[in-house]
C-alpha cells in the first residue's frame, strides 16, 4: 500500500471496544500505519477478549494502551499520564468498533476506563463506528445516545446492513476497511485540506455510445486517472461530484456520484453541476463520435457486412468553456488530451480552443502511461504559457499535482 498524503505524518488515536468486528480494526490500524499515519491504539478490557494487544503493537509498531492506572511504556507521549498524553496533539480519534455500552458511556459523560477518559480530553474531531448484533442499533436508548453525541459534534459512521455474527440479517455491521479508511481521509481533508468549502466536479471513464440494446462503441479508458483526481480533491477537503461511466473501480468514499454512459448523458450531468462548481476537471475519455442511428432491437449477423454511420457528439469541454465566458463558472477549467502524436502541438491547440486553464496531455502510447496503467507521464500546459512535464509516477501523484494547481488558483477566488 502506498503512502497517502493526507494521512502521512498524522497522529490518529484508535479506540477499540469489545466486538467481533475487532478484526477489522486490526486491519484498519495496519492500513493507516502503511499509509504513513502514527496510530496509538486504546483497547478496552472486552476488546482484549477478541484480539490481544500484541496484535495491534505488531501492526503499528507502537505501544498499545489498555490500563487507566498503568503509567509505564508511554511510547514517547507528551506526558506520562496516558489519557492526557494520548489526547495531546492528536489529529483525529476514531473508535471502531464501538459497542452500545461505550456509546452510552460517551453520551452520558461516564469515564471509568482509559478509552472513555481519553475521549473527554480530546480536542480533535472524534469519529465513532457502531457495531452491534440483533436489533440493538434500533433500540431507542442507543438511537438517543447516538443523537446526543452527534449534537455535540461527534461524527458517526453509519453501520451497514448484512449478515451478522449471530446469523441474523440486519443493520449493525461495521463497514469494511476501505470504507472506514475513505471516511477517515474525508474527515481529515475537511480539517486540513486546501479546498475546504470548495466544489469540484470530476469526470471519469470512457463513454459508451449505443449501437443497439447489446452493443456499443467505447474506448480504452479505465477511469483510474479520473478516480485518482476525485480522491485527491476529497483529500483536499473539497465537496466532490464524480460523474463517471461504469468502470468497475471502487468509488471514492465521500464523493457524490452520478453514473452516466453516453457523451450526451455526461454533458447533461456536467451542465447541471456548473452553476455551483469552483472547478471542473474533465478526465473522462468522451467519445467524439456516436452511431447516427440506434437500432431498437439487436442487429442480427446476416450475410452482409454491417455499415454504421457515425455523427459527432457535443464537445463538453468546449461547451463549458463557452458558457464560462458568460457566467464565470467554473472558476477553474481543466481538460485532458490523450494523444498518439504531436503531443504538445495538439494540447496547445486544445487549450486555446476550449478556453481552459490547463490541459493535461499524455502520450497514451508511451511506456508506463495512458489507459489501464497505474502510472502516467503527463505534461501540464497552462493558459499562462507554462509547460511542465512530470516524470513517470503513479496516477495518484499526478492527481495531487493537478489538485495543487487548482488550490493555488482558487486562493484568489472568494469562497461562497
Amino acid at each position: 500500500m502506498e503512502r497517502i498524503t493526507i494521512l502521512d505524518g498524522k497522529r490518529i488515536v484508535l479506540g477499540v471496544t469489545g466486538s467481533i468486528a475487532v478484526f477489522k480494526a486490526a486491519d484498519l490500524a495496519s492500513k493507516l500505519t502503511q499509509a504513513g499515519a502514527t496510530v496509538d491504539v486504546i483497547m478496552t478490557e472486552a476488546a482484549q477478549r477478541f484480539v490481544t494487544p500484541l496484535t495491534f503493537r505488531t501492526l503499528t509498531g507502537r505501544p498499545v494502551y489498555t490500563d487507566l492506572w498503568n503509567t509505564e511504556g508511554d511510547g514517547g507521549l507528551p506526558t506520562h499520564i496516558a489519557h492526557i498524553g494520548l489526547a495531546e496533539g492528536a489529529d483525529l480519534m476514531v473508535i471502531a468498533p464501538i459497542t452500545a455500552h461505550h456509546i452510552g458511556k460517551l453520551a452520558n459523560g461516564l469515564a471509568d476506563d482509559l478509552l472513555s477518559v481519553t475521549v473527554l480530553n480530546m480536542r480533535c474531531p472524534v469519529v465513532i463506528a457502531p457495531a452491534m448484533d440483533g436489533d440493538m442499533l434500533e433500540h431507542p436508548a442507543v438511537a438517543e445516545n447516538l443523537r446526543r453525541l452527534q449534537e455535540r459534534g461527534v461524527i458517526v459512521i453509519e453501520s451497514e446492513e448484512g449478515r451478522m455474527a449471530s446469523g441474523l440479517m440486519g443493520r449493525g455491521r461495521l463497514p469494511e476497511v476501505p470504507t472506514l479508511l475513505g471516511l477517515i481521509r474525508h474527515q481529515l481533508g475537511r480539517e486540513w485540506g486546501l479546498l475546504r468549502d470548495r466544489r469540484v466536479v470530476v469526470t471519469a471513464g470512457g463513454t459508451r455510445e449505443a449501437i443497439d440494446p447489446v452493443r456499443y462503441i467505447t474506448n480504452r479508458s479505465s477511469g483510474k486517472q479520473g478516480y485518482a483526481v476525485a480522491q485527491a480533491a476529497l483529500d483536499s477537503g473539497a465537496s466532490v461530484t464524480l460523474i463517471t461511466t461504469p468502470t468497475g473501480l471502487e468509488l471514492p468514499v465521500g464523493a457524490h456520484v452520478i453514473l452516466v454512459e453516453s457523451a450526451q448523458e455526461m454533458l447533461d450531468a456536467v451542465l447541471s453541476c456548473m452553476p455551483e462548481a469552483d472547478a471542473l476537471i474533465m478526465a473522462a475519455a468522451v467519445a467524439d463520435f456516436r452511431p447516427a442511428q440506434y437500432a431498437d432491437q439487436k442487429i442480427k449477423k446476416g450475410d452482409k457486412d454491417l455499415r454504421i454511420t457515425l455523427s459527432h457528439t457535443t464537445d463538453i469541454l468546449q461547451t463549458v468553456g463557452e458558457q464560462r465566458r458568460e457566467t464565470g463558472y467554473p472558476h477553474i477549467l481543466i481538460g485532458f488530451a490523450a494523444e498518439t502524436q504531436d503531443l504538445i502541438e495538439n494540447a496547445q491547440s486544445k487549450l486555446r480552443r476550449k478556453n481552459a486553464d490547463y490541459i493535461i496531455a499524455n502520450d497514451v502510447t508511451a511506456k508506463g502511461a495512458g489507459f489501464q496503467a497505474d502510472t502516467n507521464v503527463v505534461t501540464i500546459l497552462g493558459a499562462d504559457g507554462s509547460i511542465v512535464t512530470l516524470p513517470q509516477q503513479t496516477k495518484t501523484a499526478v492527481a495531487e499535482a493537478i489538485i495543487q494547481r487548482v488550490a493555488a488558483r482558487l486562493q484568489t477566488v472568494p469562497r461562497r
